[in-house]
């Protein structure tokens, strides 16, 4: 009897994770607009149900200061995040958004849900910079050897290096939670056991919107000096506009807006403060996810932090 209830049980999980993997994909073909198709769905259904391994040794610490211990696996979810040392590194952190998560997941759940951050720095100093700078007082594994990696052979996207996790440390949804606000809904989703189903466009009431510019050019500046954008959209619609998030490529970029829906015929600004880290030619993207019926919105900042 004990056999065949293990039997159900572990069938019932293959159907979950099956299911949830499934979720990601739709999800990721609604939101990534210019992505292959063929490749997301080889790259999903190669990680479905594979169990992360973990690095022996692996030192977490907050602020470099206090050693905590590894998360431990008598939890029933846990979100798993690797960064490498590939490009912008404060593009790929978007730390302080990791911040609102955290902190919105454990408002949410009974079980405080452990979150493992693995980053590969090529700049250690770097990386402890824009950790201090967000004061990001949560605990992270500074893998300088890049073992995390080398044991599992992550996807080089790093839309598809962050991980919802099982007791059993294997995947029940893969995507970036921060970059993505679906995916992110999807994480919630499963993590509150509620019944996961994709949205449908049909059933959201929908409205227009117009940008008075897609790309906003700063020019030339002294990098110390932070600089302000405004992007001003317009409900040109009969229904009500509504915001529901905001991303955006860097950390360094920021946007500022009201929560209050807009009304047909008003506006609505989005205030981007952009803080370069060093001098740079940059080139950053703002998402604007919406009730329009051209969301999301793709919005660029781009300049020279001389």
């Amino acid at each position: 009897m004990l056999i065949i209830n293990a039997e159900i049980a572990n069938r019932f999980k293959i159907m979950k994770i099956s299911f949830s993997v499934y979720m990601v994909i739709l999800i990721l073909f609604s939101s990534c607009q210019n992505s292959n198709k063929n490749e997301i769905i080889s790259l999903v259904k190669e990680w479905e149900g594979k169990e992360i391994l973990f690095p022996t040794g692996s030192v977490f610490t907050i602020l470099e200061r206090d050693t905590v211990e590894h998360a431990k696996n008598d939890v029933d979810y846990k979100i798993v995040t690797y960064v490498d040392s590939t490009g912008c590194m404060s593009c790929k952190l978007q730390l302080s958004r990791w911040k609102e998560f955290i902190l919105e997941l454990d408002t949410i759940s009974p079980k405080k849900i452990p979150f493992l951050f693995y980053f590969y720095p090529k700049n250690k100093s770097e990386l402890n910079f824009i950790v201090y700078r967000n004061t990001f007082n949560y605990p992270i594994c500074i893998d300088e050897k890049d073992s995390f990696n080398k044991l599992n052979h992550f996807p080089a996207n790093m839309m598809f290096q962050t991980f919802l996790l099982d007791r059993d440390n294997r995947v029940l949804a893969i995507g970036n939670p921060i970059h993505s606000s679906k995916v992110k809904e999807l994480y919630l989703k499963i993590i509150q056991g509620d019944k996961v189903q994709p949205n449908n466009k049909k059933n959201i009431i929908q409205t227009e919107v117009s940008v008075d510019k897609t790309t906003m050019f700063l020019d030339h500046f002294d990098w110390h000096k932070e600089q302000h954008a405004k992007f001003i959209l317009t409900n040109t619609g009969k229904e009500l506009l509504m915001i529901y998030d905001v991303t955006t490529s860097c950390g360094c970029t920021e946007v500022a807006y009201s929560k209050e829906p807009t009304r047909p015929g008003a506006s609505v600004s989005l205030n981007v403060t952009y803080k370069a880290e060093h001098p740079e030619r940059f080139d950053k993207s703002i998402t604007v996810y919406c009730n329009a019926t051209s969301s999301p919105l793709q919005l660029r900042v781009k300049g020279e932090a001389e």
